[in-house]
């Protein structure tokens, strides 16, 4: 994050520090360390005792989430904020933590022996050995869904799910004990130029935890936040239409949701995935594939001919 701060206090040295945030609980091990640098005002004394700023506690989630959804865009002539207003692609997305069976027959460290997993909307996000990107040029097998109208050969998986496979109460106490994730590389089609609306839902399976995912090839709009669970009939009625952040990395809050607006007018294959890499290689990440356009300036390049292949 860049910030603009103004230099209008009394003359002296200021200490600019910051600390991790962590939502996991005491029994997840984080770096604890605070950083610090100092702000010196030009003409001040060597003797200055540094003005120390107060820091919020490590798992101070209110906080977090007050300062998320305290941001604003300029939303200005130069810099408008163009949300888009009606949607092609309503989208929910549970994220979370998840396990898995114990493969063989041995006994894993994850809970009740299993082992831990992460997944969108149940599904444990597998990387496949081709490129999704290169696979955008290069059919890899028959059973693939033809999925780009302009005639380009793409073909991959799209049945990623607009909906959770299971709908239960997301982040309530008691929790469905048949909900170990599928696996596989499975992307969801949107039509070039689509509006597109995610809400992120967060879940509390293994617990509750603030997932901060980031989104290839876009910035998007945050135009709503809440805690708990995500009623697609009032909390719409709330969202921020006029100047909300555009971004590209957001934290879903910790036992909560956050509802996300872009235009789909970057054609090619997109991951979307939780920022806490444990979680990434567990499976907690999807990909879309956004179809070309008509125009030609509107269309994914192919590779040249002589480009090596991953």
């Amino acid at each position: 994050m860049n910030v603009l701060f103004t230099a209008d206090q009394a003359l002296g040295t200021y200490a600019l520090a910051v600390r991790a945030y962590t939502s996991a609980g005491p029994k997840v091990p984080f770096d604890s360390s605070t950083a610090m640098a100092m702000v010196e005002y030009e003409g001040s004394s060597k003797s200055f005792t540094p003005v120390m700023p107060v820091l919020p506690a490590y798992n101070d989630t209110y906080l977090a989430d007050s300062f998320s959804a305290s941001l604003r865009s300029l939303n200005s002539a130069g810099s408008p904020a163009l949300v888009p207003k009606n949607i092609d692609r309503h989208l929910l997305f549970t994220v979370g933590m998840a396990v898995k069976p114990c493969p063989g027959q041995g006994n894993c460290q994850g809970p009740a022996g299993g082992r831990f997993a992460s997944s969108m909307n149940n599904i444990s996000f597998v990387f496949p050995k081709t490129a999704l990107l290169q696979s955008f040029f290069v059919p890899q097998a028959s059973s693939y869904k033809i999925v780009n109208g302009s005639g380009s050969t793409a073909k991959f998986h799209t049945d990623f799910p607009d909906q959770p496979t299971m709908m239960f109460d997301f982040t309530g106490s008691s929790q469905p004990t048949n909900l170990a994730p599928k696996e596989g590389t499975r992307l969801s089609w949107i039509p070039f130029n689509a509006s597109v609306e995610i809400v992120l839902q967060d879940t509390s399976i293994l617990g509750t935890e603030n997932h901060p995912i980031h989104l290839h090839g876009y910035n998007f709009f945050v135009v709503g936040y809440g805690v708990g669970n995500f009623d697609n009939k009032t909390d719409p009625q709330r969202f921020n239409l006029v100047d909300p952040p555009e971004r590209n990395t957001i934290g879903v809050p910790k036992g909560g949701w956050i509802a996300l607006r872009f235009r789909a007018d970057n054609p090619g294959v997109w991951l979307m995935h939780c920022h806490l890499e444990i979680h990434t290689s567990w499976g907690l990440g999807m990909a879309f594939l956004v179809t070309n356009g008509v125009e030609e300036k509107d269309s994914l390049e192919p590779p040249p001919n002589y480009l090596p292949v991953c």
